[in-house]
């Protein structure tokens, strides 16, 4: 490589599912992997504490126009917490013990029906320890000066809970909720259901909309890669309709994908699904996404360049 050639960033266009570490922020965690693939332009798709690890889909150039559609997906959690304690921040993150209960002898079954109970939606206050803001101040500012606001409560889902293990003051359990929901919250509730408090100790996202655990990619190994084979690490990224395998797919045919390309709505002929869709070139390249009405018409909503081709 030609000196100074190390420094020129490029239009990468893809996704990396990090595995991200612990004690590591999920924007340094996106700017170490920006800068490893020398990529102009990238995001991420929702935060995760810097104590938590596991999935944190990382958007390049063009991919950063799905980060929307990920930030609304459902994400599933294997949480570990400590039953008897609760703590200031609601995790073992440098926080200390507010307060103390005894732990419940409760059989598996017992826990199972107490997790059971908080499926499907329900109303959940966000924790004073969060980034939303409240006129114009992040709630952990406003917490780490000893002052608690009212907060709204807010609308979650949860999709599915599994109890994994039950064994005195350790409660070891998976999660698949929505948007929005604050797993340490839902431990201290939880937690206050069983008659005791408790804590998370330990938070690993497993996965986020389609992607699964199995897809990611350690950091070691994207250094590894990117000091090897630069190319062959952009090579390897996800394309960015894989995102969006929940919409349905329509096809059209040069003409059209030029107009559609070009934020022209056009027709694909009526009785197709309706609603958001993913949008194809019949030579399978990856076009946009678009909005199709019952009547055939397929308004443009994010036009990708036609560069991408499906897996």
């Amino acid at each position: 490589m030609a000196r100074g050639a190390k420094s020129r960033y490029d239009a990468v266009d893809g996704l990396l599912l990090l595995n991200k570490p612990p004690g590591m922020t999920s924007n340094r965690a996106l700017q170490t992997v920006r800068r490893l693939l020398r990529a102009k332009k990238a995001g991420h798709t929702g935060s995760l504490d810097p104590s938590a690890t596991g999935m944190l889909p990382l958007c390049f150039g063009e991919a950063t126009k799905v980060c929307a559609y990920l930030l609304d997906a459902d994400k599933t959690y294997r949480v570990s917490a400590r039953l008897g304690s609760a703590t200031s921040t609601g995790d073992a993150d440098g926080s200390e013990v507010i307060e103390t209960a005894e732990v419940p002898d409760l059989s598996a079954e017992e826990w199972d029906v107490i997790l059971q109970g908080f499926l499907g939606e329900s109303m959940q206050v966000p924790p004073m320890y969060s980034a939303l803001k409240q006129d114009g101040k992040r709630l952990y500012e406003l917490a780490r000066q000893g002052k608690t606001v009212e907060r709204e409560a807010r609308p979650i889902r949860i999709e599915a809970i599994e109890l994994l293990e039950a064994a005195g003051a350790r409660l070891v359990f998976r999660v698949t909720c929505s948007k929005g929901t604050y797993v340490r919250t839902l431990v201290e509730d939880i937690a206050r259901r069983a008659g005791t408090v408790g804590h998370t100790v330990r938070l690993h996202r497993e996965s986020v909309g389609p992607f699964r655990s199995e897809d990611m990619q350690d950091l070691t190994a994207v250094e590894a890669g990117a000091e090897a084979d630069l190319e062959g690490l952009r090579a390897g990224l996800l394309g960015s309709d894989v995102a969006l395998g929940g919409l349905p797919a329509v096809e059209i045919g040069p003409d059209e994908a030029e107009r559609f390309s070009g934020g022209q709505a056009v027709q694909v002929g009526a009785g197709a699904a309706e609603g958001l869709v993913r949008v194809y070139r019949a030579d399978q390249i990856f076009v946009g996404v678009g909005e199709l009405s019952r009547d055939g018409t397929l308004a443009p909503r994010r036009v990708f360049k036609s560069s991408e081709k499906t897996p």
